[in-house]
């Protein structure tokens, strides 16, 4: 059986058991933190060397109860917020998933972001984009998937096509609502069954990281415009700008924003898949970008001039506290009386033009705008008719 295929009616007795033990604290932990219902069970917290069949039965539909019952975003919240999934905690999840008979969209979309997930963990901090080729994630990959025949499908040059459309992406904002985004979710919704082919699920895992570092350029070029345009109004003696369309006030004390984007540094290289947060950095470069007199801004974004509900509080990196809303962390980084971020991209003369020094690809999380529960980009598409 590969990694890729649902376990046999027979499988392996001790192998299955031995998953099960090692994935029994995980889930534990999982259903304490999210308040999942779920009775315990017995076999796996008397933890047998040697079981008997209704044993191993048993902890497998208790491992499926709560694998009903976790949500994507929830298990993306968990391995930003917990230090005790380390790699091999990973593999056995990825591989307890693919091993299940019944996948629905659930299934698929946790398997492609714990794929993700482990390469990023594994991949090399100095890994540049064309180093990062379909060789290179299969032979990563193999603790999970198992040696992969690297005979790619024609269908899956698409994923190319989506990954060269974001590098030529100059904004966040053109990256969240120009369609790139949708072009991928369509190219995993449109894969089915074809999605857990070997190669596919390199694929697709190879896709995934590219997408983050494209992201994740375009979040700190977004993070530098602002800075930057910042230490310009201040140059011209403004103090404050309009920012209703960013969920602030309307006279917006620039010494205030300054000290958000900060904040935001830390928050964002932690987790930069939730959606509200990114919406408020967008937005408030066009705010910015309209202080200052640019064209592009008075043209675009006329869907913020209305502000929006306030957001709820974004996850953490690992082995920290959850992050709160921007404006919340920047008030909490003015009390303990110094600025969050620790580093800069480029040197400067002004804190206002101070960059964000980008984390390793595999200090960031899996990148999927989708799994923030405070931003449905289906309903952007609806309204939008771009994203």
């Amino acid at each position: 059986m590969t990694p890729s295929q649902p376990e046999s009616e027979t499988p392996d007795l001790a192998v299955v058991w031995s998953r099960a033990r090692l994935l029994h604290p995980i889930y534990v932990e999982l259903a304490r933190e999210f308040v999942i219902d779920v009775p315990p069970c017995d076999d796996l917290e008397n933890g047998s060397d040697a079981p008997d069949a209704e044993s191993v039965e048993r902890a497998q539909q208790w491992l499926s109860q709560l694998d009903e019952s976790i949500q994507v975003h929830q298990l993306r919240q968990f391995l930003q917020t917990s230090s005790m999934v380390d790699p091999d905690g990973l593999v056995a999840v990825v591989q307890h998933l693919l091993g299940q008979s019944a996948r629905n969209d659930s299934t698929r979309d946790k398997i492609d972001f714990l794929l993700v997930q482990y390469f990023s963990q594994c991949a090399p901090a100095e890994l540049d984009d064309n180093g990062a080729d379909l060789a290179y994630v299969a032979q990563t990959l193999v603790p999970v998937l198992g040696t992969v025949e690297l005979k790619a499908p024609v269908w899956l040059n698409s994923l190319d096509r989506v990954v060269d459309s974001a590098r030529r992406c100059t904004s966040l904002d053109e990256l969240l609502h120009g369609g790139v985004l949708e072009q991928g979710r369509k190219a995993k919704t449109q894969a089915g069954d074809l999605f857990y082919m070997p190669i596919a699920l390199v694929a697709f895992t190879r896709f995934g990281y590219l997408m983050r570092r494209a992201f994740f350029r375009l979040m700190l070029a977004d993070l530098n415009s602002i800075l930057d345009g910042l230490g310009e109004l201040e140059e011209k003696g403004v103090e404050s700008i309009d920012c209703r369309r960013a969920q602030f006030s309307a006279q917006e004390p620039i010494i205030r924003l300054r000290m958000i984007c900060q904040s935001w540094k830390v928050m964002f290289q932690a987790e930069y898949s939730s959606g509200q947060p990114l919406r408020m950095l967008v937005d408030l470069r066009a705010a910015v970008d309209e202080a200052l007199g640019r064209g592009a801004a008075k043209k675009g974004n006329k869907k913020s001039e209305t502000p929006a509900p306030p957001a709820s509080a974004p996850s953490a990196a690992p082995g920290k506290a959850a992050a709160t809303t921007a404006p919340r962390a920047a008030a909490a980084a003015a009390a303990a009386g110094s600025s969050p971020a620790k580093a800069s991209a480029r040197p400067s003369q002004t804190p206002a033009k101070e960059a964000a020094k980008p984390a390793s690809p595999s200090e960031v999380t899996e990148f999927d705008v989708s799994a923030a529960p405070e931003w449905n980009p289906d309903a952007d598409t609806q309204t939008k008719g771009s994203q």
